[in-house]
């Protein structure tokens, strides 16, 4: 599922809402995600799962096309666990 199906599935279910005003409610949703993890903290969505931002170290890589030895340094990167409900759903068990 992309953002506009996302959009369009809440707008669809509930007519009460512009589809404008669903769009503006879900870009919000994404982007309070968003600068929480570039604060560095952990996003928590009870039964779906939770965001938070992993340390990758600086490391000696390879280059894939001439085998040379290439430093890549520190990043963080974004990582998601899934929460039990979730887990379970998709495992058929709930």
């Amino acid at each position: 599922m992309i953002r506009s199906e996302l959009i369009q599935k809440i707008a669809d279910e509930n007519p009460h809402l512009y589809q404008r005003d669903v769009e503006k409610i879900v870009n919000v949703i994404f982007e309070e995600i968003i600068e929480a993890m570039a604060r560095g903290d952990r996003v928590e969505l009870r039964g779906f799962g939770a965001f938070s931002v992993k340390q990758r170290d600086a490391r000696t890589g390879r280059n894939p096309r001439t085998g040379e030895a290439v430093e890549v340094e520190e990043k963080h990167v974004p990582f998601f666990k899934t929460g039990k409900l979730l887990r379970d759903r998709l495992n058929g068990q709930a």
